[in-house]
């Protein structure tokens, strides 16, 4: 199928032939007949990418930060590498559209295949196929034109900006900004019976609004606008003033303060700032409100990706039940879009509409792209023919992202033969296959694990699909790396532990820094005869709150996503299997699971402490590793330090180096050598094991468990 991407670094746009999306759990794949352009915040989207890197510095200042702060962490030069590679990617566009269903995920309801839909959110773009949850499809009628209906998400957008300002009949509502939601606002309220005044800074734009059904529409440099508005509101001035419009002036925020009355309402929908002067929104106790784009639901995880709907008692107008109202009014004639259209392209001509877009030379409307829908479609893309090489490692990634692209991808690319992709974005899908010269990319990771053509399987997908593909690959008798953790419950983890008996792959998880070199040189110091004592802090850093990796279903937990690193480096320096572990909580801390200590024992007697905090300074460095044992200590900080002293200290510097090369070197040379694991098949079990016994002991209040 084809996509249409650009590319941040330059802003080049094309129509690319990719996979099909991946059906994940709750969503609904959609064959699109319409998807719509909007050109305001797409048009600002590709603009941007063709600015110079300056230019591009200047418009997105935070992302800035985070690259001085991660050039810190990482050095320039991984750094430039990270930067370039989001560059380069290819980014889709579009976020509203509206086609048939043509599958479903299982646990789907409400829908059959064949039924018409209107989508709206970050995966409904202009793509011949898109991948759509529960909560952001609506039904269309079959007398409703999809035309018209895959306009529902910026109808969502401009619906909920209305509700916001709870406006009754009567009422009146400036309007700033006249583009596509501006107008299909002024619509909306004089459909509700409300008085509609409309005004834009662009001319153009006002003799388009001008040919609508709102009468009393004005260009924002009308010397006379404050008298106008005042006549039109018997002198009190509007009862609320609703902003579409998106630029960097103060100008929108100040008018509204202006020729808003009295305790009325300014809603902010379009994007401008709110550093206003106090004196009208204090003299007149001006009620300042967000829209939050299509309405309640929206970027809420629990709501968008599980499909959890907010019960209609509590939340009467969530994001899904502002869409559906928007396509009954569409449906039932109470809004008229077509004059609201200036433009129509085919699919295949979609670069053109953006064009029209930056070089502003014709007055532009609502833009719709129409696909070809009898056109053949394949869910697969092919790329090169390679053939299976022998003695070589021949590997199939299931899962590519930023950790994937930034730590294994560029360490894999010189020791192995790529052979097939699968992820879940059809963009990315394309970007990896084509940057690191895969022989095809695809949206199905079963069959590409079953694939005759690789011997090696990568998972680096979220953490909740890892023992499903794990186990495949294993039963598959292919060599498997997981990226950590392998599995996120007991159940799992005796199920690998049975396949991997049955298997004649190897398996290997991404516990890397026990491949760092410092690592193995404090181990080579300290040697092995003796029980070390082992202090390990990790300042983690907070994640927010509905981060993934916190959701019990998806990410498991940061101890189980994470701590299992730490938990095998313990094993790994002390050369002994564990025997047990116990662990307490911050009782206080929001999440139980991100400040805790760990107490481990081994089999040769060494204990360890692995103190994972998460509510600690920046300013701190990450990982403090501390060992003892018969008059020596060892000091790892954060992989860029290392003391040795016994009755003399030694101290070492390097830019930071977590073992990822050696990993994979030590995983890819056992593959070519025919040699065990690097690391044993005890030793995988008991972190995996371990890890998910700290959750077990924090429930009991610490209580120790034996493990082996």
């Amino acid at each position: 199928m084809e996509q249409l991407t650009q590319t941040l670094k330059d802003g080049n746009m094309q129509l690319m032939e990719v996979p099909f999306p991946a059906i994940l759990p709750g969503c609904l794949l959609i064959r699109n007949h319409y998807s719509i352009i909007s050109p305001g915040t797409e048009g600002k989207t590709v603009k941007d990418a063709r600015l110079s890197y300056i230019g591009k510095a200047k418009a997105r200042k935070e992302e800035v930060k985070k690259v001085i702060t991660s050039a810190r962490t990482f050095g320039v030069l991984k750094t430039y590498n990270m930067v370039m590679n989001k560059l380069e990617a290819y980014s889709p566009l579009g976020y509203s559209c509206a086609g048939e269903v043509v599958a479903m995920a299982d646990d789907v309801r409400g829908f059959e295949i064949g039924d018409f839909v209107a989508c709206g959110g970050n995966t409904a773009g202009h793509s011949e196929i898109v991948c759509i949850p529960v909560n952001l499809c609506v039904k269309v009628k079959k007398d409703t034109s999809l035309k018209d209906a895959a306009f529902a998400t910026m109808g969502a957008i401009a619906l909920q900006g209305v509700r916001q300002s709870e406006l009754k009949l009567g009422e009146s509502c400036l309007v700033i900004g006249l583009g596509v939601i501006g107008q299909l606002t002024n619509q909306l309220l004089e459909a509700s019976g409300v008085k509609v005044i409309g005004i834009d800074i662009d001319e153009n734009q006002v003799n388009f609004a001008k040919g609508q059904k709102t009468k009393l529409i004005y260009n924002r440099n009308n010397p006379d606008l404050e008298n106008i508005i005042a006549e039109a509101t018997g002198g009190y001035g509007v009862d609320a003033v609703i902003i579409t419009a998106s630029t960097s002036s103060l100008d929108p925020i100040e008018f509204a303060g202006q020729v808003c009355r009295k305790k009325g309402k300014v809603i902010i929908v379009g994007a401008v700032p709110t550093g206003f002067s106090r004196k009208n929104y204090f003299k007149k106790e001006l009620d300042l409100r967000m829209s939050s784009s299509y309405g309640p639901g929206r970027y809420e995880n629990n709501y968008e990706e599980k499909g959890l709907d907010y019960p209609i008692g509590f939340v009467r107008w969530t994001e899904n039940r502002n869409m559906q109202a928007f396509v009954d009014l569409v449906g039932d004639g109470k809004v008229d879009l077509k004059p609201l259209i200036s433009h129509e392209f085919e699919f295949k001509d979609a670069p053109k509409a953006y064009q029209l877009i930056l070089d502003k030379e014709e007055v532009i409307g609502g833009m719709v792209l129409k696909y070809d829908t009898q056109k053949e479609l394949k869910a697969a893309v092919r790329l090169y023919d390679k053939v299976a090489k022998k003695n070589a490692v021949n590997v199939g990634l299931i899962g590519a992202g930023s950790f994937a692209q930034n730590f294994l991808l560029p360490v894999l690319k010189d020791k192995v033969q790529f052979v097939g992709v699968a992820t879940a974005r059809p963009t990315n899908s394309k970007y990896i296959a084509d940057k690191y010269h895969f022989s095809f990319c695809t949206n199905d990771a079963s069959e590409l694990v079953k694939s005759d053509q690789l011997n090696t399987v990568i998972v680096a997908t979220r953490h909740n699909t890892h023992a499903q593909y794990v186990i495949e690959g294993l039963q598959a008798n292919k060599n498997v790396f997981v990226e950590k953790p392998m599995c996120m419950s007991e159940e799992e983890l005796d199920a690998i532990k049975q396949a991997n008996l049955k298997s004649t792959g190897i398996l290997m998880v991404g516990y890397n820094r026990r491949f760092a070199p410092f690592t193995k040189q404090a181990k080579a110091f300290l040697g092995a005869e003796l029980p070390m004592s082992i202090n390990y802090r990790i300042n983690a850093g907070q994640l927010p709150a509905d981060h993934w990796v916190h959701d019990p279903e998806v990410g498991g937990g940061r101890i189980v996503g994470e701590a299992c690193h730490f938990i095998d480096l313990v094993q790994f320096l002390t050369g002994s299997l564990l025997k047990s572990v116990s662990a307490i909580s911050l009782q206080s801390s929001e999440n139980l699971y991100d400040n805790v200590v760990i107490s481990l024992e081994t089999m040769n007697g060494s204990i360890a402490s692995i103190s994972y905090f998460s509510n600690g300074s920046k300013q701190v460095s990450k990982e403090y590793l501390e060992v003892f044992c018969g008059g020596k200590s060892a000091i790892i900080d954060d992989f860029k330090k290392l003391t040795l002293a016994d009755s003399k200290i030694q101290k070492f510097k390097s830019d930071q180096d977590k073992g990822y090369t050696e990993e994979i070197n030590g995983f890819t040379n056992s593959i070519l050598n025919g040699t065990a694991s690097p690391i044993s098949a005890d030793e995988l079990y008991l972190s995996s094991l371990a890890s998910l016994k700290v959750l077990e002991s924090i429930q009991k209040g610490g209580e120790k468990i034996i493990l082996s």
